[in-house]
């Protein structure tokens, strides 16, 4: 995994939120937050989700305020103090549920959930197949989760990150889809302009931009270029594990 020890450090889960998600970062947090509510709709009772890379919380909380019976799991212990926190402050820790845990072994039986969600994790893998093949062994129904793009502007910076990046290929994304035995029922493509060019910019200024970036984003050759894709992917009933490969050899054990 690509900069575990820089996403690990004290400082780093301090500051995600407010590096991330002030100013122009807003607009990215609302679209981000709107794509994963758009994908699961509406959340009935005992709807059971996984996060896999929580980090601090943001779709966790989000998702438990509105019903969801979820876990959030991430390798940082700092990061889940910071969800911790959070769940604490909005009066969720009695719906919530973190759980320190490696996502290429996920401590949960076949099956044991609804819908999994994995934002902001993919392009952290050197080898994600397996990865998306773990997600698809727990998830009953639904997987969600993104992916930046090979042919988008983050090519220009991406090697800068200090926690890597890796860039995916709409063929990419369909060969790791198939081998996990994942059906595409749903996509999404959006930020022409990247991530990093908005967290860069004052809230008032950074709307302008988006307001374009949408407009030239609803067209074909914007979602061509766009940054960010969303994957909202579907388990086919009986799951086929067994012809894929992915029978449960056993859960490994969570710091939780």
């Amino acid at each position: 995994m690509k900069g575990q020890d820089w996403y690990q450090a004290d400082e780093v889960a301090e500051e995600y939120e407010d590096v991330r998600f002030s100013g122009g970062g807003e607009l990215i947090d609302r679209r981000e937050k709107a794509a994963v509510l758009s994908a699961l709709g509406p959340i009935e009772e005992g709807h059971r989700v996984l996060e896999v890379a929580c980090g601090t919380g943001r779709f966790t909380t989000m998702l438990a305020d509105r019903g969801a019976d979820i876990v959030g799991l991430d390798i940082s212990r700092e990061m889940l103090e910071q969800g911790r926190a959070k769940a604490a402050k909005g009066g969720l820790s009695d719906t919530v549920e973190f759980v320190r845990g490696d996502a290429s072994r996920l401590p949960f039986p076949d099956d044991y959930f609804d819908t999994v969600v994995a934002m902001r994790f993919f392009h952290l893998m050197d080898d994600p197949a397996p990865f998306l093949a773990e997600l698809c062994r727990v998830s009953a129904d639904q997987v969600f989760f993104d992916t930046f793009n090979g042919r988008s502007l983050r090519t220009l910076y991406t090697w800068l990150l200090p926690m890597g990046s890796r860039l995916y290929s709409e063929g990419q994304v369909a060969a790791m889809l198939r081998e996990a035995g994942l059906t595409l029922a749903d996509e999404s493509h959006d930020f022409v302009l990247p991530y990093g060019f908005y967290r860069e910019l004052p809230g008032p200024i950074a709307k302008p931009f988006r307001a374009l970036d949408t407009l030239v984003g609803n067209t074909i050759p914007g979602d061509y270029i766009a940054s960010v894709s969303y994957w909202d992917a579907r388990v086919p009933l009986g799951g086929g594990r067994e012809e894929n490969g992915l029978a449960d050899d056993g859960a490994a054990d969570a710091d939780s």
